[in-house]
């Protein structure tokens, strides 16, 4: 296997292999909607926001961002886009910016004098929120339909840099990689989650499927029976064991 040392290594050679193939199917059980991105879609969202976080906020390499939004696609975007512009994702409070979603914006609000704060509605096709946010409060949805469909950094990150920082411990992109690529998944494998890939434990399940090939069902608000019967409709031949979905 080629040595998997960056995000963007990754996805480029993915993007090479099959650019067409299923990367991210998402399921939501509350609302009925289904999306699925192919590795194309992704890297296109991806390139949107990377545009955003570092073009119109400015965010630079080494900097940190903090997820805070239930399971769903737009988290493995913005993963994505931070990793892509070299920026540490991280659970702390006092990160250089927060992409957070509309339980939490109010929330985060309070500090958006002071740094980013993007906000997602988590409607159906990454559209607008339909009401007024908070002062200070950027619409993700409205803001990244203007970015480019691709980007790349000035300063790319290298395998050195930190990817993760979750209280005390830090990964690096080399480190994360290297993990994800020695999971025992192969190409046209499909994993099902209900994790929060913005989380300690589950940015594994999309950086294995990812860097081996294989492709994430992720899936929230589904009581067992339902999900079991995702399960064998997406034809997944593998659970992610780890933290339970969060609201």
């Amino acid at each position: 296997m080629v040595p998997v040392t960056t995000f963007a290594d990754v996805l480029a050679r993915q993007l090479r292999s099959n650019p067409g193939r299923p990367l991210v199917t998402y399921y939501d059980q509350a609302t009925g909607e289904r999306v699925e991105l192919s590795v194309t879609t992704y890297a296109n969202w991806v390139a949107k926001a990377s545009g955003l976080l570092v073009e119109e906020h400015g965010l630079e390499r080494g900097q940190r961002l903090l997820i805070d939004l239930p399971p769903h696609w737009l988290s493995l975007v913005f993963l994505g886009a931070a990793w892509n512009a070299g920026l540490v994702v991280t659970d702390a409070e006092d990160a250089d910016a927060v992409v957070c979603g509309p339980g939490s914006v109010a929330i985060w609000a309070e500090t958006a004098a002071s740094r980013p704060v993007l906000a997602c509605s988590l409607l159906p096709l990454g559209v607008r929120f339909s009401e007024q946010l908070p002062a200070g409060v950027h619409d993700v949805g409205l803001e990244v339909w203007g970015q480019p469909d691709g980007w790349a950094p000035w300063d790319p990150p290298t395998p050195e840099d930190p990817a993760t920082a979750w209280g005390t411990e830090v990964t690096t992109q080399g480190e994360l990689w290297a993990a994800a690529a020695g999971a025992s998944l192969s190409g046209g494998d499909r994993l099902l989650s209900e994790a929060d890939p913005a989380s300690p434990p589950g940015t594994a399940s999309f950086c294995e499927p990812l860097a081996n090939g294989g492709s994430l069902v992720l899936v929230a608000h589904a009581d067992p029976e339902r999900l079991a019967a995702i399960a064998a409709a997406e034809r997944v031949t593998g659970s992610f064991p780890g933290a339970a979905a969060q609201d």
